[in-house]
């Protein structure tokens, strides 16, 4: 029972600094992701370092990855200041190269390959939701924060996990065949299904509550999008833990596990969504 109610604040009170600062302004919603991604970064680094030998430098590679979301976000409303930001984040990096003919590291390629890896893994993700949220109106020409697209993106992945575990938990005697044994024993399509449905579900409240932000049709394709891509999300993070030996990738979220814990699912889901809008546009 103490696990339980550490849990269920926990989750509480990630729910709603998330939503509140998705829903407050743009300001408030790059601090949020933005030390999200640092915080998130940090965990990563130490993870390769205690568990895979390696010893990236976790300050760097967390501040180049507030800076590169900092640069897509400028960018993102077209100011002045993103090209300096794009040239911090070129010096970040170059550090970390050069840092290592200094810090004796034994292994510097690995790295460099897993500071470059959590950059685009980690950082990339968190620096393309403004492309969700920033709507540019096409009379005139004029930018507006739409908080919608990214607060409903984590509510798809939020129906998608729950209703995936409950469908999963109740009805997988029925129906026992596994989606991914080899990385994760417990997810099953069963369960995978029941969360897909749920969430079809859940882009048509979403629809019905806002349906002057875009068709039905296109909302459909959003939520599956994001159901797809972010159940692989959740493997892949299952597939790095499951190689390292550990349970969870932190404990910054007592109940919950680690940062990585928590955004795995979305760390694919966001760029794919992206895609999705990119490629949609023309059709619907």
């Amino acid at each position: 029972m103490h696990n339980l109610i550490i849990r269920t604040l926990t989750g509480a009170v990630y729910v709603l600094l998330l939503v509140g600062c998705t829903c407050y302004s743009p300001v408030s919603a790059f601090f949020f992701f933005a030390i999200v991604a640092a915080a998130t970064l940090w965990e990563f680094s130490t993870v390769m370092n205690a568990h895979y030998g390696a010893s990236m430098p976790r300050s760097i590679n967390a501040m180049a990855g507030v800076v590169f979301v900092a640069a897509v976000w400028l960018s993102a409303i077209a100011s002045p200041q993103t090209a300096q930001m794009f040239s911090l984040y070129g010096l970040l990096i170059i550090y970390i190269m050069v840092s290592a003919l200094y810090r004796r590291t034994p292994e510097p390629l690995k790295d460099w390959a897993l500071c470059f890896a959590s950059q685009m893994y980690i950082a990339l993700p968190f620096s393309l939701l403004p492309l969700l949220s920033i709507v540019y109106d096409a009379n005139t020409g004029a930018m507006a924060y739409n908080w919608i697209y990214p607060l409903a993106l984590f509510i798809f992945i939020w129906v998608n996990d729950t209703f995936a575990y409950l469908c999963g938990w109740s009805l997988h005697k029925f129906f026992p065949a596994k989606l991914f044994p080899r990385i994760s024993p417990k997810k099953s399509w069963v369960g995978s299904i029941g969360g897909a449905l749920f969430t079809l579900a859940a882009s048509v409240v979403v629809w019905w509550w806002q349906p002057e932000t875009m068709p039905l049709l296109r909302w459909l394709g959003f939520a599956l999008t994001v159901v797809v891509f972010g159940t692989w999300g959740d493997l892949v993070e299952s597939l790095i833990k499951r190689q390292l030996g550990i349970k969870d990738s932190g404990n910054v979220l007592p109940g919950h596990g680690g940062l990585l814990d928590r955004f795995d699912s979305a760390l694919l889901a966001i760029p794919a969504s992206v895609v999705y809008f990119i490629l949609a546009n023309p059709f619907f």
